[in-house]
């Protein structure tokens, strides 16, 4: 009967996790070093200001706690942006400012991957809470229909974080974009910024890349354990 062993599981996804690890730290060399070069708007303003050129007056743009904790809220058309971020005037937070406002502007153009990714959030919810229980009880009580549940559960995930992908790269394409249309971010300062949103994509490849090896080794281990 197949099992699934903890640190077989960790060497196969430690390609990602040491990715996911260098992306973190490049997101926070980059953010503290863009955070120095100085910006004409504050993060919120900068957002504020790409919105409503977009014609997106009803979007708002709120503060709220944490450390990059940004995000845009589709369902209540809220752009919400951490203290480092909401009043700081800097190219690192003009940029993810312009990235979360990008994400609006997808909601606003129904963006087919943000349109795919929304529908998706139910179905990966449900695989984030319930793909573990159904393999442990699989294992448990030695049940092949409850794994291969199980699998399929965390397959959601997996869909989930592939079609995160080009939303989150699209976003910020239309945040580098923007920053020099409207004359947020200089021309000679786009680098901070490039290198802000490049590492935060890397963050997003890694999480996709451990979500899929783990799917294949579940996925081999049930194959192998069927022959």
């Amino acid at each position: 009967m197949l099992g699934f062993g903890y640190f077989e599981l960790l060497l196969w996804t430690s390609p990602a996790l040491l990715l996911a690890f260098w992306a973190q730290m490049r997101v926070k060399s980059s953010f503290a070093e863009a955070e120095k070069v100085p910006a004409p708007l504050s993060g919120a303003a900068a957002a504020r200001h790409i919105l409503d050129s977009a014609g997106l007056q009803n979007v708002g743009v709120e503060r709220i706690p944490g450390h990059l904790s940004d995000h845009y809220d589709p369902r209540s058309k809220v752009l919400r942006l951490s203290e480092a971020v909401y009043g700081s005037r800097s190219t690192a937070a003009v940029g993810i400012a312009a990235h979360e406002a990008g994400h609006a502007i997808q909601d606003a153009k129904n963006y087919a991957p943000l349109v795919l990714r929304n529908a998706a959030v139910p179905a990966a919810g449900f695989g984030s809470s319930a793909s573990m229980w159904l393999l442990i009880a699989g294992l448990i009580m030695q049940s092949q229909p409850l794994i291969l549940c199980g699998i399929a559960a965390f397959a959601c995930i997996v869909f989930f974080q592939l079609v995160n992908l080009p939303v989150e790269f699209d976003a910020s394409a239309r945040a580098k974009r923007l920053l020099v249309e409207h004359q947020i971010v200089a021309d000679q300062d786009m680098i901070y910024v490039n290198r802000v949103l490049n590492a935060a994509a890397w963050t997003y490849v890694a999480a996709t890349l451990q979500a899929v090896i783990t799917l294949l080794y579940y996925i081999i281990r049930y194959t192998g354990s069927r022959d």
